[in-house]
């Protein structure tokens, strides 16, 4: 049930996490778009409704500013006594039900003695025009008269309170008018028509924008003019709100608007909500007019169908994996009990049953080829049974045949301790169970000291018994002859009487005289041993000589050295200066020759051990790939 449970628990993990990502991917995808197609849709359309209420706006402006340029017009060109002027002015009134008020202000009498302001000036009020002219009325500083006489042209006031008419939320249209022509044109008065807000305020609220929406007018000074929250009417800016909340944002934003500028912004409103904004400026007044859109109920819509389409996908998830579950369980069954079977198989019992096939699919084909594995496997195991008792006991003859090698090799140190003349060391280790390489040492006579070593061509068990053969014919030839060159002849030329294989052996066979340290020596293609003397270690310059073995009738030559006491020849063969490490650098004389040098020079046995620990630690780790021999002599004198 497990191995079932773990293929069909990864094959639905990773298909429904896969399958998520990709889900969640395009939904992200499809969310972020869809808000920002929303988002321009929004933008384009809050344009439009501003644009529709400013125009609205400009078109009620306008024509108020047209009535008062008539009167402006009247004023230029007619000439007014008291009674005409304020027939003129409650004409104008009656016929403009969209102005409050107006009136005329004129500039004093400067020629005068006392110049004294007059403003005629008429008024609604319960349906009936009212005539409020004073005489002593100071006007001449006021920003409604003070302005466009300045700037010579017409001018909205700042919207306010009229506490004394009114008493309402009014602004006010003001035009300069003159007398004369040309050069003689001067000042003479300001035309005012005052209109009530009301209607401004019922334009602004009849934006209707979602659900809780809103819209809101500023001044050209900031003010708040129309707004949802009527305390900030005329008693906040958008300037000191942005103080209040230290919001520099919302401070650039008042700065663009009463400049003119329209936009359509990210805006957090006076609640905290986070929202869109659009505003754009009324040009003839100055003013700007916007329009709030919460974003939580812009992007509503979005996301209920991001949800909607986010619980369809999970719930699709769930039925696509719930269907690979089965379709794997139905895969996994057979393949369950092949594992069950399998297991009992790897257990030791190849004659467990196997469960049949009943399907041509891939589980079909693993099955019978599970079967065919078995049958296969039995005789494979018969087989290696067979083969391992008969490598065991090729073993164990190779056991034997390193023991009976060793045992021929002289292992006993000190191999002479009643000969204070000299002393002898000798080591080898074979590159596999048996080797080549061998060394012998014996008497010929009561004073000469027969010691010779030799490295047959090839490893293993064709060189083990070549050693054999050559190391019985050199130490019996060696008593016999009693001479190297003799010695060597004579053993090449049995060696080489019946030697189809063509096998051949190097060797270096040397004879001491322990009286006087005399050496006759002769060389068949040995590596040339060193000398060890008390002015230094060199290597000792030899005829190379024939190997034994290939061809008869060679020859071979005996060349002579004396050993001083204290004197050392040390003989090896290649194991030690072919000697590889891990990179294919070979171990090489010039090494062996520094080593020699440090090691010790008295005792042979630690001066071989060091020589083969060297060796051992250049290899570094690689392969033994040839037998290590060594043969050190110490000459004492006599």
């Amino acid at each position: 049930m497990r191995a079932n449970r773990s293929i069909t628990f990864k094959l639905v993990l990773i298909i429904t996490v896969f399958s998520s990502l990709i889900f969640t991917a395009t939904i992200g995808y499809f969310y972020h778009r869809s808000c920002g197609v929303l988002q321009r849709e929004l933008e384009k359309n809050a344009r439009n409704i501003v644009l529709a209420s400013v125009n609205r706006v400009e078109m009620e402006l306008s024509s108020i500013g047209k009535v008062a340029e008539g009167v402006v017009c009247s004023l230029e060109t007619g000439n007014y006594h008291e009674e005409s002027l304020n027939t003129l002015l409650k004409n104008t009134l009656g016929g403009n039900k969209e102005i409050y008020g107006v009136g005329s202000a004129f500039e004093p009498n400067e020629a005068a003695i006392e110049a004294v302001p007059v403003v005629p000036y008429f008024y609604r009020k319960n349906g009936r025009l009212i005539s409020a002219a004073e005489e002593d009325f100071q006007f001449l500083t006021l920003d409604w008269y003070q302005i466009p006489k300045e700037l010579g042209k017409r001018v909205w006031s700042e919207p306010y309170f009229d506490e004394g008419s009114g008493e309402m939320l009014m602004t006010s249209c003001s035009i300069p008018f003159y007398e004369g022509t040309g050069d003689h044109r001067h000042f003479r008065g300001v035309v005012v028509a005052d209109v009530s807000l009301g209607w401004l305020t019922d334009i602004v609220a009849s934006i209707k924008v979602l659900k809780t929406g809103y819209s809101f007018l500023l001044s050209r000074n900031g003010t708040i003019v129309t707004h949802p929250d009527t305390g900030m009417i005329m008693n906040e800016t958008i300037f000191s709100l942005a103080e209040s909340r230290n919001n520099p944002i919302l401070r650039d934003i008042g700065r663009k608007m009463i400049h003119g500028d329209s936009g359509f912004i990210p805006y957090t409103d006076t609640r905290g909500i986070k929202s869109w904004m659009y505003y754009a400026p009324i040009l003839s007044a100055g003013w700007t007019l916007a329009v709030v859109f919460p974003e939580a109920e812009l992007f509503a819509e979005v996301r209920s169908l991001t949800m909607m389409v986010g619980v369809m996908g999970l719930v699709g998830i769930m039925l696509l994996a719930a269907a690979v579950a089965l379709i794997s369980r139905s895969i996994t069954a057979p393949l369950h009990a092949l594992a069950d079977a399998t297991e009992v198989i790897a257990a030791g019992d190849f004659d467990a049953e196997l469960p049949q096939v009943r399907s041509r699919d891939e589980v079909g084909k693993l099955t019978r080829s599970f079967i065919a594995m078995t049958i296969a496997l039995k005789e494979y195991i018969r087989n290696l049974t067979e083969t391992t008792a008969a490598k065991e006991r090729i073993e164990s003859e190779l056991k034997v045949a390193t023991d009976i090698q060793a045992s021929l090799l002289p292992r006993i140190f000190p191999a002479f301790p009643d000969r204070p003349e000299f002393d002898i060391f000798a080591s080898m280790d074979p590159a596999k169970e048996v080797g080549g390489d061998f060394y012998d040492f014996f008497f010929i006579d009561d004073t000469n000291l027969c010691f010779l070593i030799a490295d047959v061509a090839d490893k293993g068990v064709p060189a083990a018994l070549y050693m054999m053969v050559a190391k019985t014919l050199l130490k019996s030839e060696g008593q016999r002859l009693g001479e190297p060159d003799l010695i060597l002849a004579s053993v090449n030329n049995i060696l080489a009487a019946d030697n189809d294989s063509c096998m051949f052996t190097t060797v270096f066979c040397a004879i001491l005289d322990t009286r006087t340290g005399d050496v006759r020596f002769s060389n068949a293609g040995h590596n040339p041993p060193l000398i060890i003397e008390s002015s230094g270690i060199r290597y000792l310059t030899v005829k190379a000589g024939f190997v034994l073995g290939p061809m008869p009738d060679s020859d071979y030559e005996t060349e002579r050295l004396t050993l001083q006491p204290g004197d050392t020849l040390f003989l090896y063969t290649d194991g030690v200066t072919e000697a590889v490490n891990l990179s294919g650098e070979l171990y090489g004389e010039p090494r062996l020759l520094t080593a020699l040098q440090m090691s010790p020079k008295e005792n042979l046995s630690e001066m071989i051990h060091s020589i083969r620990a060297q060796v051992t630690g250049h290899a570094n780790g690689a392969p033994q790939s040839d037998d290590v021999t060594m043969v050190a002599v110490h000459y004492k004198g006599a």
